[in-house]
């Protein structure tokens, strides 16, 4: 009966631990999931089919209900080629051909990953899973830049570390229990009776940290390989918000969605203007109902320099000089943003492209990219801008290009509108204004027709930003002003946990560039009522608050982790290098400075200012070694009371008390047993009085090692560790 006593302990033991392992594995498989959802690559129900299936497969553990091993084998073969030819007939073409490939894979991984999960376990089986969830992991670092990834991610490590700590431990214990029932001497199957779960992720902890002391200086020091900014290739789907034309009526569809297109910080933020527009592309040439490029064959290669900085134009103040760096996220045009006017780009970028309009573009599109922009934000004065009545030569004509077909009411509004003025700026100024009051705002498109100008002036009188700045360009250039349309984003979302501004797709807008041919000079003009510009997501309370330090969190992690190349490394080098120039130049400093106080210490002391001043530098010196000695004496004092206190005496004693409590553990292991063999302790006796009572040697042996080591002030050899080990075995077999 105590046999039985002491199997049925032995086997609870074991259950235990077979509990916590599967809860650690099916925790890293989850997180492995969770690593992949956040890259938005599944939606609701696929998201909700793999989380009921995960939990399903909890409660079938151990069933009959599980998948036995060759059908489970079947469904796994057959899924590839199923998939494959899924892939292939672009059944996975969810949002778009870029996002077939990850998408098709992520769902295979799911897949093979179920099918896994209900199926009947084996070491190979779990090893299967943990393959799977470091696939979703991996897949996921190439599909998602969210902070809430890096959360993931490192929950998956850690519950990594746990899961391969917990499988070697019940890989060995498993040999030692084949070796036992073999007939041969083992201690090894004792050491999962008195092992604590709570154990493994202490160790964990230890060697995730380990590892991360480790990869951190690779990080931060080996070059990186691959392409420009945060990535070369098709990481995800491009967004369609951007776009280098402008048809009436299509930023009113953009501007409804949230979706992140690039966040923008501004370094130099006393400078920062009044006017903040990320500039993208210029066009000149009304259709209509659409603003194109008349130019787009015509553009201008521009090279990287050894700074990695690609000049843009010239500067014309440096004291006027705004950085940005900017996190752009993939477009459908491969065009770069910033305040303008832009003079130059550091990026990875070996070469960029500059159209006639101004607009700068990049090799491939479609990619994430961060770079760093400098913009020149002088602007001439109102008073020269408003004597700038110089003609526009030849070049400048397709400025005041109309369409053929124009509605003349638009040509007589304007001029009513301008009567008044008398200079392009106040014209410029006028018409701004004027369609900015008289106008209102409106995502809904309504405005439409042969003639969607003229419908939206003289019928409808609201509508979005294109409409507004269509208005304002074609009704100047009746008036003989050049103008064109600008198309790019708003300012965005300032966060100010953050330090930057989140741009979305709602802040997709236009606006008009009117020139003055005398200051050579584009200035903007936003014609768009108030209520239509720097439109931001509505959230208020509780959820303003996540979501500002969420997007907050994301930022850091683009900036340090996700967007850390070759350029951000050097930027790492130069810091470090001009710190350590400094501090040695401020050691040099000190030192000239000591050498030249003890030169003019020696002068005065040598009598070279006479008697008076010789007796007072001896004085001076007499007093700093009083003083330094007085303190020494102070310090030493100090030290000697300190160390003959209590305490640190207490603290000695709380690090021994510690030490010899996780050695002498074994006492209420010994108990455990003994309880389970029918001997209990009674309250009256002592640990060797109920050991020599039980009249068991082994148990006496332990209680005498305890005893010497609780109450001997002495720690335990590692021989007597193994002693006790295989005394603990003898008695729990």
């Amino acid at each position: 009966m105590i046999a039985d006593q002491c199997c049925r302990y032995r086997f609870a033991k074991q259950m235990n631990f077979e509990k916590f392992f599967r809860l650690m594995s099916y925790a890293a498989v989850f997180f492995g999931f969770l690593a992949l959802w956040v890259s938005g690559s599944f939606g609701a129900i696929g998201s909700a089919l793999f989380t009921t299936s995960f939990v399903v497969a909890w409660f079938l553990e151990d069933t009959g209900w599980q998948i036995p091993e060759r059908p489970g084998t079947v469904l796994i073969v057959l899924a590839v080629p199923l998939y494959y030819i899924g892939w292939r007939s672009g059944f996975f073409d969810l949002s778009g051909p870029e996002s077939r490939l990850p998408v098709t894979l992520a769902y295979l991984i799911l897949s093979l990953t179920v099918v896994k999960l209900f199926q009947k376990k084996s070491d190979r089986d779990w090893v299967f899973l943990y393959l799977m969830a470091f696939f979703e992991v991996l897949l996921g670092a190439g599909l998602s830049i969210s902070a809430l990834y890096l959360a993931s991610f490192v929950t998956f490590v850690f519950l990594m570390a746990c899961v391969m700590l917990a499988f070697e431990m019940r890989k060995s214990a498993g040999k030692s229990v084949d070796e036992s029932q073999t007939g041969k001497a083992s201690t090894a199957a004792t050491k999962l009776d008195g092992f604590r779960s709570r154990r493994i992720p202490f160790s964990a902890t230890i060697l995730v940290a380990c590892i991360v002391l480790l990869a951190a200086p690779l990080f931060f020091f080996l070059p990186r390989v691959g392409g420009a900014g945060m990535g070369s290739g098709r990481e995800r789907m491009a967004t369609s918000g951007f776009s280098d034309t402008v048809r009436l009526g299509d930023i009113g569809t953009i501007q409804q969605s949230d979706e992140i297109v690039m966040r923008v910080r501004i370094t130099k933020k006393n400078e920062m203007p009044d006017f903040i527009r990320w500039r993208g592309v210029g066009l000149d040439t009304f259709e209509n109902n659409s603003w194109r490029r008349s130019s787009q064959g015509v553009a201008e290669q521009l090279d990287r320099r050894v700074s990695d900085l690609i000049q843009v134009d010239s500067v014309a103040n440096r004291n006027n000089l705004v950085q940005q760096t900017i996190y752009l996220e993939p477009l459908d045009r491969p065009v770069l943003f910033g305040l303008p006017r832009i003079v130059g780009v550091q990026s990875a970028f070996p070469t960029l492209r500059r159209d006639t309009e101004g607009g700068i573009t990049f090799p491939q599109a479609g990619s994430r990219v961060s770079y760093t922009v400098l913009s020149d934000t002088t602007r001439p004065t109102e008073q020269e801008l408003r004597s700038d009545n110089e003609l526009y030569t030849a070049e400048y004509g397709r400025y005041l290009e109309l369409p053929p077909k124009v509605d003349p009411r638009i040509g007589e509004l304007a001029k009513s509108v301008t009567a008044r003025t008398q200079n392009r700026y106040d014209a410029a100024r006028t018409v701004e204004k004027y369609l900015q009051t008289q106008f209102g705002y409106t995502l809904d498109l309504k405005a439409g027709g042969p003639d969607p100008l003229s419908d939206f002036l003289f019928n409808v009188r609201e509508g979005h930003c294109e409409y507004f700045a269509t208005a304002m360009a074609v009704m100047l250039r009746t008036q003989g002003v050049a103008t064109r349309v600008v198309n790019g984003f708003q300012a965005g979302e300032y966060n100010d946990a953050a330090d930057a501004f989140v741009v979305r797709q709602r802040n997709a807008h236009s606006w008009v560039e009117v020139y003055f041919p005398r200051e050579d000079v584009w200035m903007p003009f936003d014609p768009t009522p108030y209520a239509g510009q720097n439109l931001t997501p509505n959230y208020g309370g509780i959820a303003a608050s996540f979501n500002k330090y969420l997007e907050a969190l994301e930022i850091v992690w683009i900036q340090y982790f996700v967007a850390f190349d070759n350029q951000e490394q050097r930027s790492l080098f130069t810091s470090m290098k001009r710190r350590a120039s400094d501090l040695n130049s401020a050691t040099n400093g000190f030192i000239a400075s000591l050498r030249r106080e003890v030169a003019e210490w020696w002068r005065l002391l040598s009598g070279g200012e006479g008697l008076a001043a010789s007796l007072y530098s001896f004085g001076s010196l007499a007093a700093y070694l009083a003083f330094g000695l007085f303190a020494v004496l102070l310090v030493v004092w100090l030290l000697r009371r300190l160390i003959r206190s209590h305490f640190w005496r207490a603290i000695a004693a709380r690090f021994r008390w510690r030490r010899r409590a996780s050695i002498v553990a074994f006492y209420e292991e010994l108990e455990t047993i003994l309880a389970h063999r029918g001997y209990t302790r009674l309250p009256h006796q002592t640990p060797l009085e109920f050991a020599t009572s039980v009249g068991i040697p082994a148990a006496a042996t332990l209680v005498s090692k305890y005893n010497q080591v609780r109450f001997g002030n002495r720690l335990m050899r590692a021989d007597e560790k193994s002693e006790i080990e295989a005394l603990l075995g003898q008695l729990a077999g």
